[in-house]
This record gives structure tokens, sequence and C-alpha cells, in this order.
């Protein structure tokens, strides 16, 4: 239960900061270079507060990652671009069209898919292996 609360969690945080950093660098004028579009969005506070979700998103996937595999927990996160999705369409007027829902939906598939496997594969015991009994 704490494998899919603490991905649920990075999901939120993850979408929801990708939203952030989007809407706060629409609003960064095109800088000439990179070093001044960076001051230029360092400003904004929708651009920091998405990078601090961004930060807990990935705090709470390595977190993730310590007690369950990447081949597990790698798919399963990736619900979170069908909340991208969704976020993108409602909260930044974004239009989706039929082909993104399509593959959005595709990637469910393979989350209910990843989801229905246990979190860690168990080692295989290998006989007479050196330090194994």
């Amino acid at each position: 239960m704490r494998t899919f609360w603490t991905l649920t969690i990075s999901m939120l945080a993850q979408s929801i900061g990708n939203v952030m950093v989007s809407k706060g660098m629409k609003s960064v004028s095109q800088a000439d270079g990179l070093f001044p579009a960076v001051l230029q969005a360092a400003q904004q506070p929708w651009v920091i507060g998405g990078t601090l979700l961004l930060v807990v998103f990935f705090a709470l996937y390595a977190t993730a990652l310590s007690w369950a595999d990447l081949s597990f927990v790698l798919p399963v996160t990736a619900f979170g671009y069908v909340l991208n999705a969704a976020f993108a369409r409602f909260f930044l007027d974004e239009p989706i069209s039929l082909t993104r829902w399509a593959g959005t939906l595709l990637i469910c598939v393979g989350v209910v898919l990843v989801a229905r496997t246990p979190a860690t594969t168990p080692s295989p015991v290998l006989e007479g292996a050196p330090g194994m009994r």
C-alpha cells in the first residue's frame, strides 16, 4: 500500500509541477541566450513552485525505487503522462487531439498490465553458487 500512495502522490506532484512550469515559462519573453532565459524563468513564481513540486516528485520516485523494481515503478509512473495531458487540457486550455488521447489510452492499458504484477521480483536461489545455501 505504501508503494501505491508514494507513486500516486509522486505522479500528482509531477503533473502539477509540469503544469506550473509550463504556465510560468509562457510568461518568459524570448530572452537572447540560455543564461538570460534561465534568470528570467527563475524569477517566475509558477516556475519556482513547479520546480519544487518536481523535486518532491523525484524524492518520492527515488523512495519508491528503494523498495520496488525499476521495471515496475517506471511504467506505473507513466500514468503521470495521462495526468499531464488532462491537466494541460483543463488548466492550460491546450487542445488535445484525438490521436493524443488514443495514445494516452494506450499508456493507461500498459499501466494496468504492469500494476497487476508484483512490485518486486523475487531473486532466484542459485544452488551451489558461492555464498548461497
